[in-house]
């Protein structure tokens, strides 16, 4: 029986293992190189563990909401060492059964520990192995982002991955980003009883949010306690008395800023410096982020890059997608495969959680759309009273003329499950008035979609709860 092809993997993340999975379905023989942990960012040190500690975070708040409707549940004082160790227990579990087990179960899945580095498009070097071939795909990930901030190099700062780390809470918090990161962990942390300030250099947080959600979740984090800066300019940092100390200008306006530890979190860099891309002959743009056709080819034949490292959506779900594309795209000839990013969801584990899919209403116009929106608060939406998740919005972006929907942007409790519906609508290519007519659970958050195309051609004030 013929061998199949070998593809030489870098990295064992979500987008690599999908990657690897998908060749040995095809009958190819999948190599992946890790240097690091097993599973990469997504299990060890970023999605699991924070999803983990936020949706512990939602425990306690709802405790407090819960006492004060009268049934006294009162939050007490917090162990965070119990709470850690079912984090760790939670990654360990999940880095075992979904990586681990598979690797041992999947036939022809190989793996090789050690760092890879490129000799040519045709060869790379593990250690004192070399080993060549014709199919190479770099997903490699990514890391955080460290701005240059005159002193930081004196202070001991934390990033996304060291702050889920921690094994004691500070009193006190700065965090310089106003992001996705930024945001998840310092609700996480407000949560769990720590002071938290962010400074964002924007006029809002989530700039690339659209403003409407992006507003009513930054009224939604202030209301619950949390300090928010925005206009900062960052100058200097440094440490006194075991405190951390921001120089900023605000509006052109001196300010300082002292608190326990200080967060860095600014975005991600790629993985992409020290594994000889430029002997492989692999382009980067000006971000260090390899460049890839739609097809995820980088400039080099015989090599594909996928996920974090490209500088795309990073989320791990389409991260693992592109990996998939890209070995289709290496196995078989014209396949052409490439993803549809404009009908995948993505969410921000806030609480309202961000949901977004599809154009937003800027980039609708720049893409020649005649355009028609529409926002709703979520009050409107009955279940947001029964739960009392009041603040929140719903922005829906639709084809004037045609109705159909082009985008759903929206901050709301549960969000990140009602964005799931909106990416069929977008994928489908339905308008607002077949969403208008499709009736939902009442009461329930999804009806905000439905109540949303409602309100294109319909008051929404003139409606009952259960009206048509």
């Amino acid at each position: 029986m013929r061998e199949g092809p070998q593809i030489i993997i870098l990295g064992s993340g979500s987008t690599a293992f999908a990657a690897a999975l998908r060749a040995q379905a095809k009958g190819a023989r999948p190599v992946m190189i890790e240097k690091s942990e097993l599973g990469g960012t997504c299990i060890n040190w970023g999605c699991i563990p924070s999803k983990t500690l936020i949706h512990a975070a939602l425990f306690r708040r709802q405790a407090e909401l819960g006492e004060r409707l009268g049934l006294g549940t009162r939050s007490g004082a917090m162990r965070f060492p119990v709470l850690d160790s079912h984090k760790i227990a939670v990654v360990k579990e999940l880095r075992q059964t979904k990586y681990m087990n598979v690797l041992n179960n999947v036939p022809g899945l190989t793996l090789i520990k050690g760092n890879a580095v490129f000799l040519g498009p045709d060869s790379i070097q593990v250690g004192d192995r070399i080993i060549k071939g014709d199919r190479f795909l770099i997903a490699t990930g990514g890391y955080p982002r460290i701005p240059a901030i005159a002193g930081l190099e004196q202070v001991p700062y934390l990033t996304s991955k060291s702050a889920l780390l921690m094994r004691t809470l500070p009193d006190s918090l700065t965090i310089i980003g106003g992001g996705v990161i930024a945001l998840e962990l310092g609700q996480m942390f407000l949560r769990l009883g720590v002071a938290v300030r962010v400074l964002e250099h924007g006029d809002r947080l989530l700039p690339s949010v659209e403003a409407e959600p992006a507003q009513a979740l930054q009224e939604a984090l202030a209301a619950e306690g949390m300090e928010i800066v925005v206009g900062a300019t960052v100058c200097s940092v440094s440490s006194h008395e075991g405190q951390v100390r921001v120089e900023a200008q605000v509006d052109g306006v001196p300010r300082r800023f002292v608190s326990q530890k200080l967060l860095l979190a600014v975005g991600t860099a790629p993985a992409s410096s020290g594994i000889g891309l430029e002997r492989a002959g692999v382009e980067l743009d000006a971000r260090g982020f390899i460049k890839v056709d739609r097809e995820l080819r980088t400039s080099a034949p015989g090599i594909w890059a996928a996920g974090d490292v490209t500088g795309g959506m990073q989320i791990a779900t389409i991260g693992a997608r592109e990996g998939i594309a890209a070995v289709d795209n290496m196995l078989e000839a014209g396949c052409r495969c490439a993803l549809d990013y404009n009908s995948i969801p993505m969410a921000i584990f806030t609480d309202p959680e961000v949901g977004t899919v599809g154009y937003t209403e800027e980039a609708a116009k720049g893409a020649g759309f005649e355009v028609i929106c529409h926002t709703i608060p979520a009050a409107m939406i009955p279940k947001s009273h029964v739960t009392g998740e009041l603040r929140g919005a719903i922005k829906m972006i639709a084809e004037k003329g045609s109705g159909r929907i082009l985008g759903v942007h929206l901050s709301l409790h549960r969000g990140a499950d009602v964005i799931n519906e909106a990416a069929l609508a977008v994928r489908l290519g339905m308008t607002v008035g077949q969403l208008a007519e499709t009736l939902h659970v009442y009461p329930s958050m999804g009806e905000g979609l439905r109540l949303c195309a409602q309100s294109f051609d319909r008051d929404l004030e003139r409606l009952s709860c259960c009206a048509e």
